[in-house]
């Protein structure tokens, strides 16, 4: 039996479009479609998580522009989705007015392009014109071009910029910062932007003037205009790795000034502020505290501090929104939302007063504001077993209830609830139960994603309602250090060596779970994606014992290559950098790719990925899938050819995605259970 070693023997299958890897894909996708998409159980439930995605009383979530409030849609009869626009007067309403300003499937036929939607960026303050970014079947490298927000069309001779993983940014109406690909030098290791340009209309985009750059060996660098009146002014930041950036004002002469903040701190202006997150301690404020300061005289060497948060061990920053004359602060406590308004006074100091009452294990997400204009904002409230309800209010004028989504799936008998496991270490890992209140075990699907400062919180799942907890599972959420639950200390306790601890965080969850009865070993299924898929590796090569069924999907598995293969080289500040001697032995440890062996026990195996992924590449879910085959171990693999990182680029293939995640599972957890609910 071969060893993977440095001389991997499946190389090759990190040929994205090389037809003996295309070909390879073609017989696996067949295989599992003939083992998995068959039967009139799985048509239906296809059939009722299409109809969950497509649904019409969906809440149309919107972004405010001036007068209109913006929306993407997509539905059963708008494939790729609809650009749109309607104002608050019609948005109250039950069925609003809408005004189609770009349909994607009309632009995808007319160019022959699978186009999937990105973005846009209107222009402020006068809102005529956008730079619209489309994706090709679903990548994070785009496709900018100008769009005229008057005759709803493209300008011809206006801003285009070609495929590549561009960022731009308007800062008049004839001119915007720009990094993106312009040939050799332009980006990084990392394949984004190294440089910043200033490109004026009608200019040759390679001819536009460098205004900043950073190194080969950053991530990237980017630029922006603040366009608040009487603020306004330009920004360019350097981010050198994932955790590690430099902020500069970038004068109107060219000259840079350093904002002196901590570099793994985020820092921004806003109005006459300068607004800092710290992720390390600093000016003796823990590590957490958001802090204010004086924008002016911050420049000026003036380090006094308005301290707006200070984190304990329990309660973490979530999130915060400025309005008009407000900021909106959102905390965890215990992973469960609190939600504040804060109000600046001329003397420096900060008022405080609630915002709403959230109920708890349920989570308040401030969808939107407008702080150039007025005290509005729009406040979404969901729980678990709660659907949303959206809110529009002014802080200190009251709110109203703009829309209600409708429940999904039947939820009788269901229960939340929220426990601590004990981690090897000793740290208590908080979790979350969804399922029924009876005590008898039965199939349970655990999840995790435990990095980058993530936070797994409250949230309305009608996919898993109707595909999980409708047929008698339990659903449960692992919140693992390596995320953002407790702050920047939870996520730091799992970076580069001492990843380890992220797994054993999510271990000790799966055997708290059987220790309470909720399940067993065999009926217990685990699933994650992208840095979670990295955690499903290492269940299945360290604690394989502890589960029943594992999907990774579009997952990070082959750690001493991650940074040779697309956006890789931008996660070393997470993992460790391969090329180093000392983090190649941990690298090596928690490699799932190289931990494979037939002489372990393998809880069967479901890998997915997209043909499509341009940030995580394919070929760690191909190559482990080759490996697990070759070993004789439990495996089926399925590759969109579309889809980019998100996995499916609309909601046909999402369903048919999620029917074949769900059918595996329940077939390995529950095969004496009952099938796919009827619709």
């Amino acid at each position: 039996m071969r060893r993977v070693t440095d001389q991997d023997p499946y190389l090759w299958l990190e040929d994205i479009e090389g037809e003996p890897a295309l070909a390879w894909v073609a017989r696996r996708n067949a295989e599992t479609e003939a083992a998995l998409a068959v039967g009139d159980g799985f048509a239906s439930l296809r059939t009722r998580l299409r109809e969950v995605l497509d649904a019409s009383d969906r809440i149309p979530y919107t972004v405010r522009r001036g007068a209109y409030l913006y929306n993407f849609w997509r539905d059963a009869t708008r494939v790729r989705g609809v650009w749109r626009r309607t104002t608050l007067e019609q948005y109250r309403k039950d069925t609003p007015e809408w005004e189609v300003l770009l349909d994607l499937d009309a632009l995808a036929a007319a160019e022959g392009e699978k186009w999937v939607w990105a973005g846009a960026r209107v222009r402020e303050p006068d809102h005529g014109r956008a730079l619209l970014r489309l994706s090709r079947d679903g990548g994070d490298a785009v496709v900018v071009r100008e769009f005229d927000l008057g005759c709803l069309e493209f300008v011809e001779e206006g801003f285009r910029v070609e495929e590549a993983k561009t960022r731009i940014g308007w800062v008049d109406a004839d001119t915007v910062l720009v990094g993106t690909d312009t040939g050799p030098g332009s980006l990084t290791d990392s394949g984004y932007p190294r440089t910043v340009r200033r490109w004026r209309r009608g200019t040759p985009l390679d001819e536009a003037p460098v205004v900043f750059e950073g190194e080969t060996g950053d991530v990237s660098a980017g630029g922006w205009h603040d366009s608040t009146p009487g603020y306004e002014r330009d920004f360019v930041v350097r981010t050198m790795d994932f955790h590690h950036s430099e902020l500069y004002l970038l004068g109107p002469d060219g000259a840079l000034v350093r904002i002196g903040v901590p570099d793994d701190s985020d820092a921004y202006a806003h109005r006459g502020h300068l607004v800092v997150t710290l992720k390390s301690a600093w000016l003796g404020r823990p590590a957490g505290s958001l802090l204010a300061f004086g924008f002016d005289a911050f420049l000026a060497g003036d380090r006094t501090a308005q301290v707006l948060f200070t984190p304990d061990e329990r309660t973490a920053l979530a999130g915060h929104a400025w309005t008009r004359h407000h900021l909106i602060l959102t905390t965890m406590r215990d992973v469960s939302t609190r939600i504040e308004v804060l109000t600046p006074a001329s003397d420096g100091a900060w008022a405080r007063s609630p915002l709403a009452d959230v109920p708890a294990l349920s989570d308040a997400t401030v969808v939107d504001t407008d702080p150039d204009v007025s005290d509005e904002f729009f406040l979404d409230v969901s729980g678990f077993l709660q659907p949303s309800t959206l809110y529009r209010g002014e802080t200190g004028a009251g709110t109203e209830i703009l829309k209600q989504a409708p429940a999904r799936f039947d939820a009788t008998g269901l229960e939340v609830a929220q426990h601590f496991a004990t981690s090897l270490d000793g740290t208590r890992v908080p979790y979350f139960v969804i399922g029924p209140g009876a005590s008898r075990p039965g199939p349970a699907l655990l999840y995790g994603y435990g990095g980058f400062e993530e936070s797994l919180t409250p949230f309305y799942g009608a996919v898993t309602g109707r595909a999980w907890l409708e047929r008698g599972g339990t659903y449960v959420i692992a919140n693992i250090r390596g995320g953002g639950e407790y702050g920047p200390d939870w996520h730091r306790a799992a970076l580069g060596a001492d990843r380890h601890r992220a797994f054993e965080d999510f271990a000790a969850v799966a055997s708290d779970l059987v220790t309470r009865g909720v399940t067993t070993p065999a009926m217990l299924g685990a699933r994650g994606g992208s840095n979670g898929g990295l955690l499903m590796g290492a269940m299945i090569t360290r604690y394989p014992e502890l589960f029943g069924a594992v999907v990774a999907e579009v997952p990070l598995l082959d750690m001493l290559r991650f940074h040779k293969l697309l956006a890789g080289a931008s996660w070393i500040a997470e993992y460790g950098d391969p090329d180093d001697a000392a983090d190649r032995v941990h690298l090596r440890e928690i490699s799932p790719y190289h931990r494979l062996t037939a002489d372990r026990p393998c809880p069967p195996v479901l890998l997915t990925t997209s043909t499509r992924d341009d940030r995580v590449h394919p070929g760690h879910a191909r190559k482990t899938a080759a490996r697990l085959r070759e070993l004789g171990l439990p495996v089926l693999f399925h590759e969109n050819l579309g889809g980019g990182h998100a996995g499916a680029a609309d909601n046909e293939q999402s369903a048919h995605d999620s029917a074949l995640v769900h059918t595996f599972l329940w077939r390995h957890l529950a095969p004496e259970g009952p099938g796919p609910a009827a619709g």
